[in-house]
């Protein structure tokens, strides 16, 4: 039995997540099955919000749900490309919470639902990849989040780390896509 592998690229907005993904999917090969495409941008749009109601827990509890039913649709596939994962709005309910025990309340909120319980031993045994923001890619597309990029770095960290994920993280240091590339290539590689 072939071993799966299963790599999340996640991080604040525009840092390249998508755009690393994508260049990952075409040199990997990867069907439609094996990865995993943003959900966020299509909750937001069917729930008819935008980027001003990304404080709404239950907005992130609907990204959270949604990523993780794109993620469980093909779960047997040897490889699995997600970009982003379910991690992503419990930073950002934290990140928009009113106060600390807002957003202790929040996080445990979307921690303790079943559907992130059950796939976290999963998120444990993966290979994650944090993008730290580059100051030049920062720009405002008028739907993502573009706001203290260094505050929900460091949100990332915590929680990834909270949660016992281990995570390789790149930034200004690696900034071209090809190397970026190479650099997730070798994590299916080890």
């Amino acid at each position: 039995m072939q071993s799966r592998r299963r790599i999340y690229v996640v991080g604040p907005s525009s840092t390249g997540k998508t755009t690393l993904c994508n260049a990952l999917a075409k040199r990997l090969g990867l069907g439609e099955k094996q990865f995993v495409t943003e959900v966020a941008r299509q909750v937001i749009t069917a729930l008819g919000l935008s980027r001003e109601n990304i404080g709404l827990l239950d907005m992130q509890k609907a990204i959270m749900l949604a990523h993780l039913a794109r993620e469980l649709e093909n779960e047997n596939e040897t490889i699995q490309l997600c970009d982003r994962s379910a991690v992503d709005p419990i930073v950002y309910a934290i990140f928009t919470a009113a106060n600390p025990a807002d957003a202790e309340a929040r996080k445990q909120t979307l921690v303790n639902l079943a559907e992130f319980q059950q796939i976290l031993p999963k998120y444990r045994a993966s290979q994650f990849v944090l993008l730290s923001p580059v100051k030049e890619w920062m720009v405002d597309d008028g739907f993502r989040h573009v706001g203290d990029q260094t505050e929900v770095l460091a949100i990332f960290r915590d929680i990834l780390a909270e949660l016992g994920i281990s995570y390789r993280e790149i930034g200004w240091e690696m900034q071209f896509l090809g190397e970026r590339a190479e650099s997730v290539l070798n994590l299916f590689r080890t």
